[in-house]
């Protein structure tokens, strides 16, 4: 009988073996789970404000809905098109290793998806983990078409803070009653700034603040004493923004995926792109109030904002006190221009930089590049009549060059050889005319303009400071780098001192993102390893910016093994 329930001793290791050999298969059948998802691009009439329109959404949904996978997971994407403007789509903050053709944005890595068509973006999350979000990469349409993209650690992984009750997407953005398309149209034809939004949003409602949105109100409820991960988001086009929560502390757990050093604020700043994630620990006990969650602009020059507030309401679940009506608390939030703020904010940022979770920053430096980031202007075409500065219209540039996107993309020329006529990798490595960037600006206030492009070699590791300037006034600039994290050694104001700030940089736990604000009047130093071969876009993410020329591309070269190459592009890359 005893034979019965217990295997003879030799059967225990075949018993084990099996069990083992199980444990395998479930481990090799998660690392090769794929996630698909159907997006189709569609018209859907939404209201907000009053005011009806339709607007381009995925699959008639604002915001759009979330991608969810693991860390390790391939996403599947299959995207058809089915309104008149072209469309492509990015996942902002995905390494892309090896699968830049599914990067998106349009005339750099494909042509778009043009209407009736279709492409499916195929590509792995290798070694990232938390909060990101994709985006159309078109023009303006990113206005609404946007969402989460959150990526779980595997299952053998815990976060590395208190597990939470529950997790929230919190995404910020912008709502425009006119047409976007015809915004920005109308902007880079007269030279003069765009108009702004009607509002701003949380999940894609006003709030109580503006008319007419008595009932467009994003609303949380939570219960006492427990703990709830916000996942913030901010998908506005033109701001960044200041978020609070009446009576509530945040605790800073997450950035751009990457996790940092748990640290407490009653005020998160959050730049169009970044993401970060916070825990809020709610009250142990039911509050006699509602609390409102708020979001503002920060906003440092001439960009085009307004000084309207989102807000949504937290509210406990308070069975006892439903028919009474309870006091509604709201947050303080910092002036619009608070550069003391946002730097102090900015420098609480450090990598949470644990075995588990190390910090590979480049400790030798094998190219050192200087780019001034700034607005400037292009002159006004005879016999027309200009909104710009003095007359003339409104441009942008990195190294007075403002980039000019091809008719056929970069990577697709890059990868078949053929860049003759479509661009040169002749991109200044620091500005062609030194002057006093952050001082008194030059007279003569007009960029050039072309395609030009950085050729980086396979593992180069950068050094990069980029340097705001004064020409038609400084102004904090969110800068999104495909392809890359990066990490932030150092940032200061005035101009930057190659022989004295390198002295003081962060090499031990610098913040890594994707996404970072180069301050108002000042310069940051961020490190990266060009380890992905493709052609990789970096842009400032106020779009206005970016449609004015704020942008430039990095070629990083095949380097010679079979896995340091970039494979051939899939069969169904769009046309242009």
């Amino acid at each position: 009988m005893a034979s019965l329930c217990f295997p003879p001793r030799g059967a225990f290791l075949i018993v084990f073996t099996c069990l083992w050999f199980l444990l395998g298969l479930i481990n090799a059948k998660h690392a090769e789970t794929t996630r698909y998802y159907k997006f189709d691009i569609k018209l859907q009439a939404v209201t907000r404000l009053c005011h009806t329109k339709s607007i381009v959404t995925v699959n008639g949904e604002f915001p759009g809905p979330q991608v969810i996978a693991r860390e390790g997971d391939r996403v599947i994407v299959e995207v058809v098109n089915h309104v008149e403007e072209n469309v492509t789509l990015h996942w902002h903050g995905i390494r892309q290793l090896r699968s830049g053709w599914a990067d998106g944005p349009a005339y750099v890595t494909q042509c778009p998806i043009q209407t009736g068509q279709s492409y499916v973006y195929n590509f792995t999350l290798v070694g990232q983990r938390g909060t990101l979000w994709w985006h159309a990469h078109t023009s303006w349409l990113r206005a609404t078409l946007y969402g989460p993209f959150i990526i779980l650690p595997k299952p053998d992984s815990q976060y590395p803070f208190p597990r939470p009750y529950k997790e929230i997407p919190v995404i910020l953005g912008e709502w425009f009653n006119a047409d976007t398309e015809a915004v920005i149209k109308e902007a880079l034809q007269t030279g003069g700034g765009p108009n702004v939004s009607d509002a701003y949003t949380i999940n894609g409602l006003p709030g109580p603040l503006y008319t007419c949105s008595s009932k467009d109100i994003f609303k949380l409820s939570v219960k006492p004493g427990q703990t709830y991960l916000l996942r913030i988001i901010n998908a506005a086009l033109n701001d960044e923004l200041f978020f609070s929560i009446a009576d509530h502390t945040l605790t800073v757990v997450e950035a751009d995926a990457v996790y940092v050093k748990p640290f407490e604020t009653d005020t998160i700043l959050i730049s169009p792109g970044q993401t970060t994630n916070v825990l809020l620990k709610t009250r142990p006990y039911y509050p006699k109030a509602t609390f409102l969650m708020a979001a503002r602009p920060y906003a440092t020059g001439l960009g085009t904002f307004d000084n309207s507030t989102t807000a949504g309401i937290l509210e406990y679940e308070n069975f006892s006190d439903k028919t009474k009506k309870l006091p509604l608390l709201t947050p303080t939030l910092p002036h619009l221009n608070d550069i003391p703020f946002a730097t102090k904010f900015s420098k609480s940022h450090r990598s949470l930089a644990t075995s588990e979770f190390p910090v590979n920053v480049p400790k030798i430096v094998d190219k050192r590049l200087f780019f001034t980031v700034g607005l400037g202007s292009n002159p006004c075409p005879p016999k027309h009549t200009c909104q710009g500065p003095y007359g003339a219209k409104f441009a942008a540039a990195v190294n007075n060059i403002s980039f000019v996107l091809p008719t056929t993309a970069l990577l697709q020329t890059h990868f078949f050889g053929k860049s003759h006529g479509v661009y040169s990798a002749d991109f200044p490595t620091k500005p062609p005319i030194p002057f006093d960037y952050t001082g008194n600006p030059p007279n003569n206030t007009n960029v050039g303009s072309g395609t030009n492009v950085v050729m980086l070699p396979f593992n180069t590791s950068v050094e990069l400071v980029l340097q705001d300037t004064s020409i038609l006034g400084a102004e904090s600039h969110p800068l999104h780098l495909h392809g890359f994290n990066f990490f932030i050694v150092g940032q200061g104001f005035g101009n930057y001192d190659p022989s004295k700030d390198p002295a003081n940089f962060n090499l031990v736990d610098p913040m890594e993102r994707n996404t970072c604000g180069v301050p108002a009047g000042g310069w940051v130093a961020i490190r990266f390893l060009a380890d992905n071969p493709g052609v990789w876009f970096m842009h400032c993410h106020l779009e206005a910016h970016t449609s004015w020329g704020l942008r430039m591309a990095w070629i990083v070269m095949d380097g010679k093994l079979p896995n340091q190459k970039l494979p051939p592009p899939p069969s169904d890359l769009p046309n242009c």
